[in-house]
């Protein structure tokens, strides 16, 4: 089975929960949208939490991966960590993200992991960290849409 999310264009949704410290989870709901030009990706993403009163989060990705390669690196642009820097790589069952907030002094950093399920379906689990420390993290289930 060949990986369609990320490495193909489409139109994804997300489902699942998101973790604070001490907190309890919290539905998250969103879409992402994958685009291709070339060996250069571009994904846009937004996390809405129903429930909540709880800030909608925007991820802006523009990333180079040359044909096949399974290491790629993106930019980020993120609505509440401002500019990221990362790199992924590719494995047969799974695409693994490691992140970096620049500049920033609290030393942010982020890893998401994406199992493939299906040719539709994705399990992700991401995780936010200060540090040393978890902040944060998000398990959701990504789903493909109909073109």
């Amino acid at each position: 089975m060949a990986h369609t999310f990320l490495l193909e264009s489409g139109r994804w949704t997300l489902q699942g929960n998101w973790l604070e410290r001490n907190g309890m989870p919290i539905i998250v709901k969103g879409k992402t949208l994958v685009a291709w030009r070339e060996n250069w990706f571009t994904m846009v993403t937004q996390l809405m939490f129903p429930d909540s009163d709880r800030e909608n989060i925007t991820f802006q990705y523009r990333g180079r991966l040359d044909f096949g390669e399974r290491q790629y690196t993106f930019v980020l642009q993120h609505n509440l960590l401002g500019r990221v820097e990362g790199e992924g790589w590719i494995a047969p069952e799974s695409i693994v993200q490691r992140y970096w907030v620049l500049g920033d002094r609290q030393r942010r950093s982020g890893f998401e992991t994406m199992h493939q399920i299906s040719d539709n379906q994705y399990y992700m689990s991401s995780s936010i960290l200060a540090g040393h420390y978890l902040t944060s993290m998000m398990e959701v289930t990504l789903e493909r849409q109909p073109e």
